[in-house]
């Protein structure tokens, strides 16, 4: 009989609340990622928060949000002469993504509601959720704000504001894993410090490996330089190609080229750091993290295949999409290390929590 599983006895309904909202927003990031995919972003041109939630619901309705998009500059140069059922097809990936985020806020504010109201949750737990309450809210605003950026002089939305209402949704996303880690007493894992910085290292280059993707999408530059290992004809491509944009810098955001070439080089460091990580664990003994820096590299290396694939077939849904979901599974696998290895305090050091079944 193990004693370390009673003091988390009483978070048990929130840790699964937590779960189920950290999937939501998965499959919230698997269907933006779609939504990206099938040019479907900037098919509803408003934000109306509360009565957004309804679709269109007659035919004049549709084509009022239809006229309301041959407004906008992306209809004009890329989608003349579409016709009402095609653009149902892009606005209904465009609404879905935007419902789920409704419904996510509510399954998150609801149940967080009753939490309080039953007492049954610390002063630092509470801190914490209502700061990922916060960046949710915080989300909704980024995602107009990047939406907005392809309504008046672009055909697309803007790959800066793409990337941030990704690593925001991924950010919140990491912040739940890891609260519901917490929630756990786990003993703490005995090994040597450089494990705990590398594993704080592979969390920070896999969210750097995320904002690069990001950017890869919004450019569309996974659908150029489609040969792997070489890319522009040679495996670092000249100087001239990287780096011609003024100032020198807008060339990371910017240039297709440059833009591609760092989410690869990103890719392979990600990939030898993952290994040394999980050797440098195995090697150490840790226990419960040298299996966790293995299922990590092997994430980390099946990611990597899903990348080439994707880009030697020049971006097709389903292997984008693939590629993306296990993206997610990298970026969970690699907050469970960092947390597993991080300082924490032992059970009795934390405050003692008020069973969420008893009010008070």
């Amino acid at each position: 009989m193990t004693t370390n599983s009673a003091p988390s006895e009483p978070y048990r309904a929130v840790r699964w609340w937590l779960i189920s909202v950290a999937a939501l927003i998965a499959l919230m990031v698997l269907v933006g990622g779609a939504t990206r995919l099938t040019e479907s972003g900037l098919s509803i041109v408003e934000w109306k928060p509360v009565t957004g939630s309804l679709p269109p619901l007659s035919e004049v309705q549709w084509a009022a949000a239809f006229e309301a998009y041959k407004k906008i500059p992306q209809y004009r140069e890329l989608n003349a002469g579409m016709s009402l059922s095609e653009f149902k097809e892009i606005f209904w990936w465009e609404w879905s993504h935007r419902l789920l985020g409704r419904f996510i806020g509510v399954a998150y504010l609801l149940p967080f509601l009753f939490f309080l109201w039953r007492g049954g949750l610390s002063g630092e737990l509470k801190r914490r959720l209502w700061l990922l309450f916060a960046l949710g809210g915080l989300q909704g605003a980024v995602g107009w704000w990047m939406v907005a950026s392809g309504l008046t002089e672009r055909v697309e939305v803007s790959q800066y504001r793409l990337a941030t209402h990704l690593v925001l949704a991924l950010l919140i996303f990491a912040g739940i894993v890891w609260t519901v880690r917490r929630l756990a007493d786990r003993p703490k894992i005995a090994g040597p410090a450089r494990l705990r910085f590398t594993s704080a290292l592979l969390l920070v280059a896999t969210f750097v490996q995320i904002y690069f993707g990001a950017l890869v999408a919004g450019l569309r530059a996974g659908r150029a330089y489609n040969t792997w290992p070489q890319i522009d004809g040679a495996f670092i491509p000249s100087a001239e190609r990287l780096w011609f944009e003024t100032p020198w810098w807008r060339n990371m955001f910017d240039n297709v080229l440059t833009v591609q070439f760092e989410h690869r080089m990103t890719a392979y460091a990600l990939f030898v750091l993952a290994a040394l990580h999980a050797f440098d664990a195995v090697r150490s003994r840790a226990g419960s993290a040298a299996s966790g820096a293995l299922w990590l590299f092997a994430a980390v290396s099946l990611q990597a295949l899903l990348g080439i694939l994707t880009l030697l077939n020049q971006v097709p849904i389903g292997l984008a999409l693939a590629h993306q979901a296990v993206a997610i599974v990298v970026l969970t696998l690699a907050v469970m290390q960092a947390e597993r290895l991080a300082s924490r305090h032992s059970a009795q050091a934390q405050p003692r929590a008020v069973p969420v079944s008893q009010p008070g």
